[in-house]
């Protein structure tokens, strides 16, 4: 299957004049002179290129206040795509340059130890130059312009005992620490955060990590974890289709009873970031993958979603999604992919007899041919042949 390559890079804003660009200029923050005070959801990013050393800094607003909501991706569902624009855009980024290892730097501590914090954490940054550019992402959240500190003063926060909890465990692997975290009812964001800052893992191990490598490498440990759990777990007894539409996307998402496989589709339309159709895809059978999925992050936070499903349910089965996104969507990062799958699995689902039955109700739904989907998809080409011997048997 064809990878497409538009869903793993960075788009600049020059590169979305086909996507509502004066909609998007209108929310950048106007910061005039070289200092910025506000307060930080708390949130950070750490960049990736030039890795092992690369820029870390946080994300703060040209406002005080209670400002958790601008991190908290948990809260965005429902949103029109405008409204996470505005919030994201005015987000500031500031950035100083640091090897990943470098924990014990006074900059790296006060950051880090910011994270920490289950409210907003006041910060006053002082620039080396006006700040510019944005950054718009499938594999991370979107935010504002970016400039490099000179200085940064952080105001302590109140700590979250549980992320505290397992900062101060040197002893406790990363892997324990995010299942602990997500047990404990700490939203997976947050936890994606806390990993990027190097809050977690056995002490000397310890080091920045990039955010779209946490963001990542969470959702895939959390749907691990899950996966084993479910494995045990009886398949579901009916076929089951749930469909929602959300920022101009459209999803389809097919469960059937059978033991544990995966596989995500995504088709971007034309006059989305390319100008052309372009179909991704990644599956799994019950055994896993070894391979990090070509689709990139999205393939992983959908895994969570409904592996979270299946075991609120105490059940297994083989899941396909099936993704449109339309003309006019603007990315916004993966969390996109867990919210949404996350909701439409809340909704009553249309339950079937059979797979043909499943494929003609997606059908009067997604826009793509069905054939296009059952060409894409080893999932459904697999379970159509055993239809097919199935019926030859009888």
């Amino acid at each position: 299957m064809k990878k497409l390559k538009l869903l793993t890079g960075d788009y600049r804003i020059k590169k979305l004049e086909k996507v509502e660009l004066k909609s998007v200029l209108r929310f950048i923050p106007l910061i005039k002179g070289e200092e910025i005070a506000g307060s930080s959801p708390p949130e950070i990013f750490v960049g990736r290129y030039g890795y092992p050393k690369v820029y870390v800094g946080p994300l703060i607003p040209p406002f005080l206040g209670r400002t958790e909501y601008l991190g908290l991706t948990e809260r965005w569902f429902g949103k029109e795509l405008e409204e996470i624009l505005r919030m994201r855009i005015q987000l500031l980024r500031g950035k100083k340059k640091l090897k990943v290892t470098q924990l014990d730097d006074k900059y790296a501590r006060e950051l880090r130890e910011s994270m920490l914090s289950d409210l907003s954490v006041d910060m006053e940054a002082k620039l080396r130059h006006p700040p510019r550019g944005i950054v718009i992402s499938e594999d991370h959240q979107p935010f504002g312009p970016s400039a490099q500190l000179e200085e940064l003063k952080v105001e302590p926060g109140r700590s979250d005992h549980r992320i505290e909890r397992v900062y101060y465990d040197r002893d406790m692997s990363a892997r324990e620490a995010v299942i602990d975290l997500y047990r404990r009812g700490l939203p997976v964001s947050k936890i994606q955060q806390g990993f990027s800052a190097g809050l977690f893992g056995i002490a000397r191990r310890r080091k920045f990590v990039p955010t779209r490598w946490s963001i990542t490498a969470v959702d895939d440990l959390i749907s691990k974890f899950l996966i084993e759990k479910i494995k045990v777990f009886p398949p579901i007894n009916e076929y089951r289709v749930y469909y929602i539409e959300y920022l101009r996307n459209k999803w389809a998402i097919l469960f059937i009873p059978d033991k544990w496989s995966y596989e995500s589709i995504e088709a971007w339309f034309p006059g989305t970031l390319t100008n052309w159709l372009g179909i991704a895809g990644d599956y799994e059978p019950f055994n896993g993958r070894r391979e990090y999925a070509s689709m990139g992050g999205c393939y992983y936070s959908g895994r969570l979603a409904v592996t979270e499903k299946l075991f609120e349910e105490r059940r297994q089965a083989s899941v396909l999604i099936l993704r449109e996104i339309h003309p006019g969507y603007i990315p916004i990062g993966v969390w996109n992919v867990r919210e949404t799958v996350r909701n439409a699995l809340r909704k009553r689902p249309f339950t079937c007899d059979s797979l043909e039955e499943c494929l003609s109700l997606i059908k009067k739904r997604l826009e793509l041919p069905i054939n296009t989907w059952i060409s894409s998809s080893i999932m459904l080409r697999n379970h159509l042949v055993q239809t097919t011997l199935s019926d030859l048997l009888v």
